[in-house]
């Protein structure tokens, strides 16, 4: 093992062994930041080319998901993110996935209806801004938002969003927020 090699892989330890207590319940591959953090403002458009922001969903837990139709990984695990929405979405929490495809709703409208996408909305970036501002460097990647629009954690790479493990964190964490 190389000197740099040796380094990272302490690094990697020393930063699971500094996560905080709240933080020992999270599903594997969910890092939670020690305190939340500040978000850049990010704008993006709904499939009717509304323009939002991500400060529009404020007073909601969200989880944004980044993810494009030519992303495996993000194809297979859109489902998972469907069907969470359709256990957790309401007034306190929100699956917010946003697509970087260049080709738009024209990407992602017959991908929704292929697979049978019914409880997300079509949110879009084909630019690519909200990933570019995010600093992320692979899809998919989704960041676990507080009501105060500031980062708890992310997750790079694709997750099971529906299963128990994920489904109960998520409730304890809407649970834990002031009503809106």
């Amino acid at each position: 093992m190389t000197m740099r090699r040796l380094a990272l892989v302490l690094c990697a330890l020393a930063l699971v062994s500094a996560v905080p207590a709240r933080a020992q319940d999270a599903p594997q591959n969910l890092v939670l930041d020690e305190a939340p953090k500040p978000l850049p403002e990010l704008r993006f458009r709904d499939a009717a080319g509304k323009s939002l922001a991500l400060s529009d969903f404020q007073g909601k837990v969200v989880v944004l998901n980044l993810w494009a139709t030519w992303c495996i990984p993000c194809r297979a695990e859109m489902p998972t993110l469907d069907r969470l929405q359709a256990q957790l979405g309401g007034p306190r929490f929100e699956v917010l996935a946003l697509s970087i495809d260049r080709g738009g709703g024209k990407a992602v409208d017959p991908f929704f209806r292929q697979v049978g996408i019914t409880h997300l909305t079509r949110y879009l970036d084909p630019g690519g801004e909200a990933a570019s501002r995010l600093g992320v460097l692979g899809l998919p990647t989704t960041l676990l938002i507080d009501p105060k629009g500031r980062e708890l954690g992310r997750l790079i790479g694709p997750a099971a969003w529906d299963s128990a493990e994920m489904t109960a964190f998520l409730r304890r964490l809407v649970a834990r927020q002031p009503p809106p």
